[in-house]
């Protein structure tokens, strides 16, 4: 009886250290992948950056403002005037017709006390 106790324990020993074993090696690829991704993160998060520089370089109102003057004959692109825009007092707005008087059925409130208000 003991040598089977024995040899039950061995095998638990053996399976837990297996698994123990395989774990580790399933961190340390998930580890490496982290930081693979990380590094592509960065790398991304970099051209990002420079995408962002080169679009606020290229977008420069003195360099489109030339190119609109360069290019008037092709283009007919006039520059924008404040002239161009409309007022403000030309917006309709919706109008709110509401009235306190017109309302037919008010709701009565109770307050914690029980007391009523109309």
């Amino acid at each position: 009886m003991r040598a089977f106790l024995y040899l039950i324990c061995c095998g638990a020993v053996i399976g837990v250290a297996y698994w123990a074993y395989k774990e580790n090696y399933q961190t340390q690829a998930s580890i490496r992948r982290v930081t693979q991704l990380q590094g592509q993160i960065a790398t991304e998060r970099t051209a990002i950056s420079v995408l962002t520089a080169e679009w606020a370089y290229l977008n420069r109102p003195n360099r489109l403002r030339d190119l609109v003057d360069l290019n008037y004959n092709d283009l007919q692109l006039l520059p924008l005037l404040p002239e161009h825009f409309a007022d403000i007092e030309l917006v309709a707005y919706p109008q709110i017709n509401l009235k306190l008087d017109e309302i037919k059925d008010p709701v009565s409130v109770r307050s914690v006390d029980g007391e009523e208000y109309p």
